[in-house]
């Protein structure tokens, strides 16, 4: 599942790496109407290939509620069995695909890692490599969230995982949006597994990183600290 705003330069060729990877993945597109035509782009795909889905909303309505209703849609779907997310501008590699098919065989959450082995980001500015490097130490910190790479885009659910998410509880965007749910699958047990990725810049396109994702994401982690003491079910 990808979603999308104004990525008509990437989504063609996305979607093409995507498929090329396993016959048995389909792609779901979620685009918040995008002014460049994106949406379009995907309807006119899907008109020739059954494996490319398009969710169509009325317009900018944010990352998090994004992936929420490509994950309601997914469960929806007879027979699917994993469910992935991931960015439409190149930066998470479709090529490293079989390598999470893998390791989810034995765990029920893999996380496409940044910072397992290292630093493995290219094309970013220092400026935001300290901005991510430091969002992750302060979650880790103050949650307890036993991860390396806790706001990374690039992972794999087992569908059972999702089902047993708060789904319609999470308010989250952005980093946040990756931090809540990564903290929920902890508390709630599941078994999460980390794998190193080589994260490149995008290739085109603008970042939809703001301060308010950013300020979002700074609070979000003391009330889930908060909410450590609760039962989980």
């Amino acid at each position: 599942m990808i979603p999308t705003y104004n990525e008509q330069d990437n989504i063609r060729n996305i979607v093409e790496a995507i498929l090329t990877q396993d016959d048995g993945i389909d792609v779901l597109i979620v685009d918040d109407n995008s002014p460049d035509g994106t949406g379009d782009i995907v309807d006119s795909m899907a008109e020739s290939n059954s494996r490319i889905h398009v969710m169509h909303r009325p317009e900018k309505l944010g990352l998090g509620s994004a992936y929420i209703a490509g994950f309601k849609w997914a469960l929806g779907q007879t027979g699917t069995k994993y469910v992935f997310e991931m960015d439409a501008d190149f930066s998470h590699d479709p090529e490293a695909i079989p390598e999470f098919l893998e390791a989810i065989k034995d765990h029920d959450i893999v996380l496409g890692s940044r910072y397992l082995d290292g630093i493995t980001v290219v094309n970013w500015p220092l400026s935001r490599l300290i901005l991510s490097c430091g969002a992750n130490l302060y979650t880790r910190v103050v949650t307890g969230l036993p991860l390396k790479d806790s706001t990374g885009g690039f992972k794999c659910f087992r569908r059972e995982v999702l089902e047993q998410l708060p789904l319609d509880r999470i308010r989250s965007d952005g980093y946040s949006f990756q931090i809540e749910v990564n903290f929920y699958c902890w508390k709630k047990g599941f078994r999460i597994k980390e794998i190193p990725i080589m994260f490149v810049d995008r290739r085109v396109g603008i970042s939809k990183m703001s301060r308010r994702i950013i300020w979002e994401a700074a609070f979000m982690v003391w009330r889930l600290r908060f909410m450590s003491s609760r039962r989980w079910k």
